[in-house]
């Protein structure tokens, strides 16, 4: 496990010396330290991004040069998928098979990339028609520059590589700051760019609490694009900060995501996918549907099968064979979760399964998967984002209702909808004011589909040409064509 900040293509401690705990959720013993970048560092890493990005050529090499670089990224990720999945685990709580998924898209993500990278290359400008003969014009893609990346702790690997792919991709260089409790695969990450031979400066990782670290990548002047993932009011901070500057920002923040079942689906396939959107990475996920709303016929056939099927989900250690919902990723974010279920419960809402540490799991942050009922419809429970393995669920009684009660949150990331009418199903999916929206399932996320929210969900989109368009700017060049003088001044 590394230990030391990675700057300019060496491992260095922090300049002070401090380091900080790596704790296993699933034992709360403490694993490994790890450096705590202080500004001093987070100057110096922006300062060798800036040289790679405008001496050093990144840039200036061909989409082509910068696949080769991806591309072996993504290799090496691979190569060592077995031992990154176990270090995620150990790292982050969640199952190993769920890991080693993770892992396995982090490596396709690169190769995609590389593929977009290459793209670059066959259509470098796009010719601009004008109503006047005398001129041509042209748009062309340049890269932004050096990209500020700070990722949440719930997928770790899998967000370093949805930021770092493409800006690398597009020719930006990028200083990156995992999340302080989860920052042991990006450091890998870090490695394995090391041993492909990615030039010093293009990619840089600062560990260290986001206050200080996180802060001063933020701050650096000679930052010009800033990507974060995490929360809507940390969300908003860097919003208001990038103002002073005008830096370029792209915001994947927070989500109440709705699940609409219909009459009409078929009830265990309706309660895999509501357990899937839900009990998937112990629930801590941005796009995670924890608003569950049946239609009245079926309610409480379903909500009697929900809860049959959520008791039997076997929790524990991630390493272990046949776990499928493991620790919570640290004591603050148990503490949080295990206080929001109180507060629904004090709101009036009624646990139907769950809510509590499971018998047997004195030590780790062990939460049953919790379904609540009667959830008022002003309480937090059904309006904050809980992030753990918590859904409230509802009935309703005609589309109309549904899509009123979906569409009524602040946030707007996700939707789902379950319907054997294809056409009911397209009429809702259009209904829903969010950026991704599932049909008959939940969750499913592909590196060549957009990601991102309408509302307070964020800004912008990761992933896909979209994710590459985040880390390029637009240049107009515009050319007078013909040989005669202008003649307004000089005649």
């Amino acid at each position: 496990m590394r230990s030391e900040l990675y700057i300019d293509g060496k491992w260095r401690p922090s300049s002070d010396g401090r380091t900080f705990d790596v704790v296993n959720p699933a034992t709360e013993e403490v694993i490994h330290r790890i450096a705590a970048a202080t500004a001093e560092d987070v100057d110096v890493a922006v300062k060798a991004a800036r040289r790679a990005f405008d001496r050093d050529g990144w840039p200036k090499l061909s989409g082509a040069q910068r696949a080769r670089y991806l591309r072996a990224i993504a290799e090496g990720i691979r190569a060592r998928q077995a031992e990154i999945a176990r270090l995620e685990v150990i790292d982050n709580g969640k199952p190993l098979p769920e890991a080693d998924w993770d892992v396995a898209d982090a490596a396709g993500c690169f190769d995609f990339y590389a593929g977009l990278a290459e793209q670059l290359d066959n259509s470098p400008e796009e010719p601009i028609a004008l109503p006047d003969a005398r001129f041509t014009s042209k748009a062309v893609k340049e890269p932004i520059g050096v990209a500020g990346a700070i990722i949440p702790w719930n997928y770790p690997l899998l967000m370093a590589a949805w930021k770092v792919a493409p800006a690398l991709a597009a020719g930006c260089t990028v200083v990156l700051k995992p999340a302080e409790v989860t920052s042991l695969t990006a450091l890998e990450l870090a490695a394995i760019a090391d041993d492909v031979g990615l030039p010093a400066g293009v990619l840089n990782v600062v560990t260290g609490a986001g206050a200080v670290a996180g802060q001063a990548i933020i701050d650096h002047r000679q930052v010009d694009k800033l990507a974060f993932t995490g929360s809507g009011p940390v969300g908003s901070k860097i919003m208001a900060a990038a103002a002073r500057d005008i830096k370029r920002i792209s915001l994947e923040l927070g989500g109440k995501s709705p699940f609409v079942v219909f009459d009409d689906a078929d009830i265990d396939e309706a309660v895999e996918w509501i357990m899937f959107g839900i009990f998937w990475n112990q629930g801590q996920v941005c796009s995670a549907t924890s608003r569950v709303l049946v239609q009245e016929g079926n309610y409480d056939r379903l909500l009697s099968r929900l809860v049959e099927e959520t008791k039997k989900i076997r929790i524990g250690n991630g390493l272990e064979d046949g776990v499928l919902l493991g620790p919570l990723v640290s004591k603050r974010q148990h503490q949080q979760v295990v206080t929001a279920i109180e507060a629904a419960k004090a709101a009036g809402a009624t646990v139907a399964c769950g809510g509590k540490r499971p018998k047997g799991f004195e030590t780790g942050y062990y939460l049953e998967p919790t379904v609540l009922t009667d959830v008022p419809l002003e309480s937090d429970a059904w309006r904050e984002e809980i992030f753990g393995p918590v859904v409230s669920i509802r009935s309703f009684s005609t589309e109309e209702e549904a899509i009123e009660l979906a569409n009524d949150s602040r946030f707007g990331l996700a939707a789902a909808v379950m319907s054997r009418d294809d056409r009911r199903a397209e009429r809702v999916a259009a209904a829903f004011r969010a950026g991704i929206v599932w049909i008959n399932c939940s969750q499913p996320t592909f590196t060549e589909a957009p990601w991102g929210g309408y509302k307070e969900s964020g800004i912008g989109r990761e992933l896909g040409r979209w994710g590459l368009d985040n880390y390029l700017e637009t240049k107009q060049i515009t050319r007078f064509a013909t040989g005669e003088k202008w003649g307004w001044y000089i005649k």
